[in-house]
């Protein structure tokens, strides 16, 4: 027990009246594996916890504010373990952090901006942005940015403060189903009933197409050379909505051509006066 003392108590640093000691390090390497154990169980019964309350949008957010209030505790019984006074630190860097704060404020309001979307919610892991008119899939959300994808398999680094701050729509916060719109122009004089019947065909075709929903097709409008109309049609794959609205069209240009609807050019009118 004495030699297992001694060498515990062996000096590997000094500087000034500190010392670090081998014990030091073994006290840090227990409080850093102590931490992951404590962060491996509260994740657990995190996970355990929202899957029996179906409530899966809160895990991420809840796991991470876990893991920064262990590591920021733990980081502070680090340092004291290694006999450096916290306080001290905090007080001499202060006016040295005042500075710095001057200079890195977009930083600190990438910081705040993340833990007000970690806290409150409402933008959360795998919801649908639409930020700068890009469309995103939130894949992490960090600290100072998030982590997203958009519809081109491309990575996007967002700050945090990009989404607190601005107006971004978020497709998939309230349902996971969304109204999507197809307009389209027919000649004047085509049948009414058989473009609207076309339309709805059309869409229902789609297999990405929410069929509890009912399809609708609008009459928008009186156009300058063709007369206006709106296919409304649900679906949940949000992400691709570009892509499902690609394909209807498609399909209603093939149906157009079966059913002989013409879909016009502009037409200009040239009205020439000859003078006398």
């Amino acid at each position: 027990m004495n030699s297992i003392g001694h060498f515990l108590d062996i000096n590997l640093l000094s500087i000034g009246e500190h010392t670090i000691k081998i014990y030091n390090l073994l006290l840090v390497a227990l409080i850093f594996i102590f931490t992951k154990i404590i962060l491996w169980v509260v994740s657990k019964l995190i996970k355990k916890r929202n899957t029996l309350n179906d409530n899966h949008s809160n895990t991420y957010a809840m796991v991470q504010i876990s893991a920064y209030f262990f590591w920021t505790l733990s980081i502070v019984f680090m340092l004291e373990s290694l006999s450096i006074d916290v306080k001290l630190i905090l007080a001499g860097s202060a006016a040295l952090l005042v500075g710095i704060g001057l200079g890195l404020q977009q930083t600190f309001n990438d910081f705040i901006s993340g833990l007000i979307l970690l806290f409150e919610g409402t933008t959360r892991v795998g919801d649908i942005l639409e930020v700068d008119g890009d469309i995103v899939r939130i894949q992490e959300i960090g600290l100072r940015t998030s982590k997203a994808i958009n519809r081109f398999d491309i990575s996007v680094i967002i700050p945090n403060s990009l989404i607190t701050t601005n107006k971004v729509i978020n497709w998939s916060h309230h349902e996971t189903k969304t109204l999507f719109t197809v307009k389209v122009g027919v000649a004047y004089g085509s049948d009414i009933d058989l473009v609207i019947k076309t339309l709805k065909d059309c869409a229902n075709q789609h297999t990405e197409i929410i069929k509890e929903q009912e399809t609708d097709v609008r009459f928008s409008d009186f156009g300058a050379s063709s007369l206006d109309f709106t296919l409304l049609f649900y679906t949940r794959n949000i992400f691709a909505a570009e892509r499902i609205k690609s394909e209807i069209r498609i399909n209603i240009a093939k149906a157009f051509k079966e059913n002989n609807i013409t879909v016009p050019f502009n037409q200009l009118d040239l009205h020439v006066i000859k003078e006398a």
